[in-house]
């Protein structure tokens, strides 16, 4: 559904994008993460065909979309603008855009969409005078107004409480796996990707550094991360101390009691409460823990800023 092929972009001496390349299959969520200024608005907008590549390809059904306007008609759109009219109300905002996009029965998937967001009672409100959250809802129903094949998402739920995020969270895994819809989705919120995203791509400086599962992504990056409760949190130090003594026990860190330790060999695990438990250490549990996104997003990012 979306191929970035060797894609670059340079605006003067600026390199924006360098040799990037991904693919997302339909009814996909994909994430696209980096820091700000690493060039993930700018891949939008080259799929959108509102800038011109400086080489490499960005297509959709595999085509440029600045030269189709059919298939600009199959996919909605969220960017950190939300190219709301503020003078007009939020009913005529939308009816503006299902006039364009061909939407017939307007008024009735308007109504049910303002409805769904908690607009309803605000619909005849001029857009300008919304707060930044319920512009981002009138700015994700106009996106939806259209029943899109793909959505392109920059930040969806900038703005938002906590329960209109996972208002957001549910609709978009709901039109994923029911309707097939496909989803590019740049967001700072690690928690969010995380609880949406099959892949991720992580890119930064322009340079895309990792496009990889978020399973196989967590397993390489935190591999035999595991978790021991001890039953009494002034004896952490000296469990510590006997745990860096074990033969494959890498990093150890201490919050309470809880230890959280790096093994080098899966067959190490074995040995640990057994360690403890011979200095006279109680143990409540031996967990293996999976690193969050965020942690792994870090560990990429600050290994590359190093490496540089």
């Amino acid at each position: 559904m979306l191929q970035v092929k060797n894609l670059s972009k340079t605006f003067g001496q600026r390199v924006a994008l360098h040799d990037v390349s991904f693919a997302v299959g339909q009814g996909e969520v994909f994430g696209y993460l980096g820091p700000n200024g690493s060039g993930k608005t700018t891949t939008m907008r080259l799929l959108l065909g509102l800038l011109k590549p400086t080489s490499g390809e960005a297509l959709i059904q595999g085509v440029h979309a600045g030269e189709s306007p059919d298939v600009r008609r199959h996919v909605g759109v969220l960017l950190e603008a939300d190219g709301l009219y503020p003078r007009l109300s939020a009913y005529d905002n939308l009816d503006y855009f299902g006039r364009l996009y061909g939407v017939t029965e307007r008024h009735t998937r308007i109504t049910q969409l303002l409805d769904f967001v908690g607009l309803s009672d605000r619909m005849n409100d001029k857009a300008g005078t919304f707060s930044k959250g319920m512009r981002r809802k009138l700015g994700l129903v106009r996106a939806l107004l259209h029943s899109p094949d793909i959505l392109l998402l920059d930040e969806p739920s900038a703005g938002l409480d906590p329960e209109s995020q996972k208002m957001v969270r549910d609709l978009i895994l709901s039109l994923s796996e029911q309707a097939a819809l496909t989803v590019f989705l740049s967001s700072h919120d690690l928690d969010e990707v995380q609880r949406l995203c099959g892949r991720v791509a992580i890119l930064q400086r322009g340079r895309l550094r990792v496009c990889d599962t978020l399973k196989a992504l967590q397993s390489t990056s935190g591999m035999n991360q595991v978790e021991l409760v001890l039953s009494d949190a002034a004896r952490a130090s000296d469990a510590v101390n006997a745990l860096r003594a074990v033969n494959g026990v890498g990093e150890v860190s201490v919050d309470d009691a809880m230890l959280r330790l790096t093994l080098k060999e899966e067959g190490s695990i074995a040995r640990l409460a057994a360690t403890l438990e011979e200095s006279g250490i109680a143990v409540e549990e031996v967990r293996k823990s999976r690193r969050s996104l965020e942690d792994v997003y870090l560990d990429i990012v600050r290994q590359e800023e190093e490496h540089e």
